[in-house]
């Protein structure tokens, strides 16, 4: 930052402190000005990079928060607080939540408190420390619902439905998530809000049932809400969950036109190309080629876990296809000579052809003494036999018909 940036500050800083000093509780239109300096103010420190300014003015304004209604207070706050979360290490930023927490119980500031504690609750989602968001929503959704708060009622379930979702309990990010819909419905829902709800009901169908093309359906709902509020990051991570579903659903040359689609165009980049790298490895089906891309985007493809299980996902299913392929024409074979043909290690080849015997995908037995795969022929299903069943069972009924029959008679 430039000395004359930080002089900027510096005088913005000090003309706001005595602005708050001399406030007036009543004057609406003085607090309205002072309202927009302090984001003002902060938005500069946040362009800066200025973590521990944006803290201490986070915290300089505490006297200034006393005069201005209470819903004001907390939603600059929240505004403050989602701006230092962007720019601080994640540890500080839990510290800051905690803080502001502890200061709002302090002031008996109930709205507000519970407010930063759904917003921690996101926060310890994003640091991955999902028990402790669920831990936090326990407790206030109890509290929320007795006040019958909506809007934060949707914040506090979606942030639990994510919280479970990534530690494995599938039919309780269900509940929570269908939760926080029924209760979006009741309410005008804003296109952010709606977003996030349509981006966890699309991962959780990917997840729980495989249903690919109602996935797309839903990310593509958060990708137009996302772009829509200048919503970037969350928009790309949409676009990228889009593209994924075309690869696993094979419909690879669909992936071109989304992505040359008008509002996905402004996030072309590295991200995008990863995706549409995976695509075309996957269309022409080497897994020599795939595994290359792996390596070469491994940092972007690395950044978000969904894409990172899922494509390992596709990685296995290709190598399971190509070592099909190879063998299929064999009874015995050298697990070196399909190593060769594969062009991987003979471990990961070992390793993969005992996984698919167990799984029953392969039919045949692995003689690691000798380095041979050998090949069992698969038996011919003999339709003789079912009909024959069938023929005996229809007869076991007539008969049965015929003695009803003789019995009247």
């Amino acid at each position: 930052m430039t000395d004359v940036v930080a002089e900027l500050i510096k005088n913005s800083q000090e003309k706001m402190s005595t602005a708050i000093g001399t406030m007036s509780k009543s004057d609406s239109e003085e607090q309205a000005k002072q309202i927009a300096q302090i984001v003002e103010l902060a938005e500069r420190f946040q362009q800066g990079g200025l973590a521990d300014q944006l803290v201490d003015l986070v915290k300089n304004i505490r006297p200034f928060l006393k005069k201005i209604s209470k819903a004001k207070a907390a939603k600059l706050i929240k505004v403050l607080i989602d701006m230092y979360l962007e720019i601080a290490p994640n540890n500080l930023g839990i510290a800051l939540c905690k803080e502001c927490i502890q200061w709002s119980k302090d002031e008996k500031r109930v709205y507000l408190r519970q407010s930063l504690e759904a917003k921690l609750m996101f926060h310890y989602n994003r640091c991955e420390q999902f028990q402790n968001a669920i831990d936090i929503g326990e407790t206030l959704l109890t509290e929320v619902k007795k006040m019958d708060d909506k809007q934060m009622l949707i914040d506090v379930q979606l942030a639990e439905s994510i919280a479970f979702h990534r530690l494995g309990n599938i039919q309780k990010a269900r509940g929570s998530l269908t939760s926080a819909r029924t209760a979006a419905s009741a309410i005008y829902c804003p296109p952010k809000m709606q977003a996030d709800l349509d981006l966890q009901s699309g991962i959780l169908h990917a997840a729980e049932k495989k249903d690919w093309k109602t996935a797309f359906s839903y990310f593509y709902e958060a990708f137009e809400g996302y772009n829509s509020t200048n919503t970037e990051q969350l928009a790309l991570t949409s676009l990228k969950y889009m593209l994924l579903c075309k690869i696993i659903l094979k419909q690879h040359d669909e992936c071109k036109s989304i992505v040359q689609g008008k509002l996905a165009l402004k996030y072309k980049g590295e991200p995008i190309d990863a995706i549409l790298a995976v695509a075309k490895a996957c269309k022409e089906g080497t897994v020599v080629d795939f595994k290359n891309i792996l390596k070469q985007y491994e940092q972007e493809i690395a950044k978000d876990t969904i894409i990172q299980a899922h494509i390992e996902n596709l990685y296995d299913q290709l190598l399971e296809n190509n070592l099909l392929r190879v063998v299929q024409s064999y009874s015995r074979v050298q697990i070196s000579r399909i190593s060769e043909l594969i062009q991987l290690p003979v471990d990961v080849i070992e390793r993969k052809l005992s996984q698919m015997i167990l799984d029953e995908s392969l039919s045949g037995v692995l003689s690691q003494g000798d380095g041979v795969l050998i090949i069992y022929e698969k038996d011919q299903e003999d339709a003789t036999f079912n009909v024959a069943l069938d023929f005996i069972k229809e007869m076991e009924t007539v008969v049965d018909s015929l003695k009803e029959k003789a019995r009247v008679i």
